[in-house]
C-alpha cells in the first residue's frame, strides 16, 4: 500500500525526500556526450568530458541535480527502499516542478545538468511519458543545452524510449541483479528478458544514429553519451565471479559505457524476504577495480577471480595484486623488454604509467629512478619488476609477500 502524506508539501520538502531517495541509484555519470554551449542561443552547456556529480539537500554543490521524479512505486522489489510495501515517506514532483528546479539550480551555478530517475506510478508508460516530457520541455521550450541523463523504464513503450534518447545525453536501464533467477525471485514484476530487450533496442538505435542516410545527412542524435546500467550486489547469493561475468556480457552484448555496482543495504522490515548479510562497501570498491581490469587492462573474469576458490575477490588487496601474487611464475617482468600487455599486469603500473614507459624506453634503458619520475608506484611494483639497477631477488617468491601489502592486525584494547 502507498503511504500518502496528510498535507501538501513544498518543493523544498519534496527535494529533501526525493534527492535523498536518489542516492541509491549509482549509475550517474556524464562522460562521453557531445559538446554543446549556449553562445548561439539557449541556456546551459555540456562539455565532452565527464562530470559525475549531484546536488544534495544539505547544501553541497556537486554539479548534477540527481533526483527521483517520485518515490511512489507500484512495484514491490524486495531490495528497494521505495517498494510499494515500504513505509518510507513519499513525495512526487510534477514535470513542471522538475523543469523549474533544474533551470533555477543552473542559473545559481549549482549544477550543470540533470540526472532523473523515478518510481513507477500508475504504469511504466505513464511514468516514462512524464520523464520524457521533462526532457522535452527543457530542450525545446527552454533551450537547455546542459547534460541530461534519464533512467529508462524497460517496460515502457519503444516510442517513449526512442523519444527519451532524442532529448537525453545518456540513457540507463537497470539490470537489477546479477542472476536472472534472483530478479524473478526478488522483483517478480520485472522480467530479465524485457530489461535486456530494452538495452538491445537502445544499442541498435545508437548504432543507427551514427550512420548517414542515402542522402548523406547524419541521422538524428540519440543518447550520444551511450547507455549504462546498475547491478545491486549482496542482495542475492551471487559471488563476484557471477557478478563480473554478467558485467562482461553486458559490455560485449550491449556496448555499455559503464556498469555500476551498488552494495545492497538491508532495508527495515525486509529481513524475512532478504535475510542475507550486507556486504562491506569494500566489496563494491573491489568490484569497481576488477571492472577496470576487464575494460582497460586485458584481464578476463576467470583470471581476476581465480585467486580464491570461492569466486569472490580478496577484500584486503586489490584484484591485480591478488592475481600477481597467485601467478608469481610470470614475474619479475623486465621493464625494458616486456610488451604492453604484460606491463599492464604489473601491480603499481597504471595505463598512463605503461604508456610513459613505452615512450621513454625508446631513448634508452629505464632505471628505478626513471620509474619513480614516470609515476609508477614502486612500493607496490618492487617484487614484480627487474631493471639494470634493480632486482627483487627472492622477494618475488617470499612466503609473506601478501602480508607486505596488508595492514598488520592490531590488538583491541580491553579497557
Amino acid at each position: 500500500m502507498f503511504y500518502f502524506c496528510s498535507m501538501p508539501r513544498t518543493i523544498s520538502e519534496k527535494l529533501a525526500i526525493l534527492a535523498d531517495a536518489a542516492k541509491y541509484d549509482a549509475s550517474c555519470a556524464s562522460s562521453g556526450t557531445t559538446r554543446r554551449d549556449a553562445r548561439n542561443g539557449g541556456i546551459g552547456s555540456a562539455g565532452g568530458s565527464g562530470i559525475c556529480h549531484a546536488y544534495t539537500p544539505d547544501g553541497r554543490c556537486i554539479s548534477l541535480l540527481k533526483i527521483l521524479m517520485t518515490n511512489f512505486c507500484i512495484y514491490d522489489c524486495a531490495y528497494c527502499i521505495n517498494r510499494v510495501s515500504s513505509g518510507v515517506e513519499r513525495a512526487r514532483f510534477s514535470p513542471e516542478e522538475v523543469v523549474t528546479l533544474t533551470l533555477e539550480f543552473y542559473r545559481r551555478n549549482y549544477i550543470e545538468g540533470l540526472f532523473l530517475s523515478s518510481g513507477i506510478i500508475r504504469s511504466p508508460d505513464d511514468t516514462m511519458a512524464d520523464m520524457v516530457r521533462i526532457a522535452r520541455l527543457l530542450r525545446e521550450e527552454h533551450g537547455f543545452k546542459g547534460y541530461i541523463h534519464l533512467k529508462t523504464i524497460p517496460e515502457a513503450s519503444q516510442e517513449l524510449i526512442d523519444e527519451a534518447g532524442r532529448h537525453a545525453d545518456r540513457l540507463s536501464v537497470n539490470i537489477e541483479l546479477p542472476r536472472d533467477e534472483s530478479t524473478r525471485l526478488f522483483a517478480p514484476q520485472k522480467k530479465p528478458e524485457t530489461i535486456r530487450a530494452a538495452m538491445a533496442a537502445v544499442r541498435l538505435k545508437r548504432q543507427a544514429s551514427r550512420e548517414r542516410s542515402h542522402t548523406g545527412k547524419p541521422a538524428p542524435r540519440f543518447a550520444p553519451a551511450g547507455q549504462s546500467t546498475q547491478m545491486i550486489v549482496g542482495a542475492d547469493a551471487a559471488n563476484d565471479r557471477d557478478i563480473l561475468t554478467t558485467a562482461s556480457r553486458l559490455y560485449t552484448g550491449y556496448r555499455l559505457k559503464r556498469v555500476y555496482y551498488s552494495a545492497f543495504s538491508p532495508i527495515p522490515d525486509a529481513s524475512a524476504v532478504l535475510p542475507l548479510i550486507k556486504p562491506p562497501l569494500a566489496r563494491e570498491h573491489r568490484l569497481y577495480q576488477a571492472d577496470w581490469l576487464l575494460r582497460f587492462y586485458g584481464f578476463d573474469v576467470e583470471e581476476i577471480t581465480s585467486a580464491r576458490p570461492s569466486g569472490d575477490l580478496d577484500l584486503e588487496i586489490d584484484p591485480k595484486l591478488a592475481w600477481a601474487i597467485a601467478n608469481r611464475a610470470q614475474f619479475p617482468v623486465d621493464v625494458n623488454r616486456a610488451g604492453r600487455g604484460m606491463l599492464l599486469r604489473v601491480p603499481g603500473f597504471g595505463t598512463r604509467t605503461v604508456d610513459r614507459i613505452l615512450s621513454a624506453r625508446r631513448s634508452g634503458a629505464l632505471r628505478y629512478a626513471d620509474l619513480l619520475r614516470i609515476g609508477a608506484r614502486m612500493n607496490t611494483a618492487k617484487p614484480f619488476v627487474t631493471m639494470p639497477d634493480w632486482s627483487p631477488g627472492a622477494l618475488t617468491d617470499t612466503d609473506n609477500l601478501r602480508a607486505r601489502y596488508t595492514a598488520a592486525p592490531e590488538q583491541l584494547s580491553l579497557f
